[in-house]
């Protein structure tokens, strides 16, 4: 019988969604929990019944028994914890983007490499059932040839904690930039973006970015491609969307433009709209019925179901991903370098788009 995974979380706001996941998994011992707050701490704990729990990073990590930690922290921590990680011995999956900086993604590549241990950015676009859906068709030549690919992600994200406020919009954007380097297997090379509009003073004044909005058209590296990838997080009137659009030579897909609507896939010039099927299938029985349910309910719904459905039922696709690579012994997808590519292409564009829209060449890490 093979050994079960023993998995600790770290935060348990957006991190909580993912503890009945792993308890009901197969391959996985929902060992520990971090939190810095010891009443979150123990309401949670006792909610789900994880009784061993720690208020220190360090100390979960020091832990001889835990093979793998789970990072739901803020955003400035992701690096930090995801480096202390490895270096320590674990494998790390961690909330998007991975760092926010060129030089903490080449120090997550370096200890990842080092460690020899599996490091999976936790991306949910890439395994929605838009996006599934949106792969079955490239896998079975019902896109043809690809030609084109457009994301897109708009989000007031007022009222989310403060570390949100003012960030540069690129520099959250791998749920827009994700789904078309995944559907081609390919890296961004380069980038060109342009920053429009303006936010109020205050916020720009956190991260030095005034723009409310960043467009960006990313080169491809090594293929015939181009994408472009539109983002937005204060002060733009758009209701949530998180779409992701792919033109073939064959088929076209293009994600709903509203809520509750479905998405549309163009036959050469004949559009129909589809219902997009759940995956479910795809995973283990026990973890199945968390692709339509999360752990809070209506009344207490957390930000990421409010605004942004659920996720498309992504989040027991990325645990069973990153479980399955370390039993199967093989990289996660995305793996290091498509997680630092995919968090870069962000950092990129918003460098371009404070140089005017400048190319910039993205960092080759492999």
């Amino acid at each position: 019988m093979t050994k079960k995974i023993h998995v600790g979380i770290v935060g348990l706001g957006f991190g909580k969604e993912f503890i009945p996941i792993y308890q009901a998994h197969p391959d996985a011992e929902m060992y520990a929990i971090c939190q810095r707050t010891p009443d979150k701490l123990e309401e949670v704990g006792n909610q789900f019944g994880v009784t061993r729990r720690y208020t220190s990073f360090d100390e979960l990590i020091a832990d001889p028994k835990l093979d793998a930690v789970h990072i739901n922290s803020p955003i400035h921590l992701h690096a930090p914890q995801s480096i202390a990680a490895l270096k320590a011995g674990k494998h790390v999956a961690c909330t998007v983007p991975a760092a926010t900086s060129v030089e903490d993604c080449a120090a997550i590549v370096a200890a990842a490499q080092e460690s020899g241990r599996n490091y999976m950015m936790m991306e949910t676009a890439i395994y929605t059932r838009e996006f599934l859906f949106v792969r079955e068709m490239e896998q079975t030549g019902q896109l043809g040839r690809i030609q084109f690919l457009r994301g897109c992600h708009q989000q007031e994200m007022a009222g989310w904690p403060g570390y949100w406020e003012g960030l540069p919009p690129m520099h959250y954007a791998t749920h827009a930039v994700s789904p078309c380097l995944a559907l081609v297997r390919g890296q961004a090379g380069s980038v060109s973006c342009f920053g429009s509009g303006s936010i109020a003073a205050p916020l720009a004044a956190k991260y030095g970015s005034p723009f409310a909005v960043e467009s960006a058209l990313f080169h491809v590296r090594d293929q015939p491609l181009a994408f472009e990838v539109t983002r937005s997080l204060f002060e733009t009137a758009r209701q949530y969307v998180e779409s992701f659009d792919v033109y073939g030579d064959k088929a076209a897909f293009e994600w709903a433009r509203i809520e509750g609507e479905d998405p549309v896939v163009h036959w050469g010039e004949r559009p129909e709209r589809v219902a997009v099927p759940d995956y479910a299938r795809l995973l283990p029985e026990p973890i199945r019925r968390f692709t339509t349910k999360g752990v809070y309910d209506d009344e207490h719904a957390h930000l990421s179901f409010i605004q942004g459905g659920g996720h498309g039922g992504s989040h027991p696709h990325l645990v069973h991903e990153f479980l399955s690579s370390i039993t199967q012994g093989r990289p996660s997808f995305p793996d290091v370098y498509q997680s630092v590519n995919w968090t870069c292409a962000g950092i990129c564009a918003h460098e371009s788009a404070m140089q005017g829209g400048a190319l910039v060449r993205l960092p080759e890490f492999a």
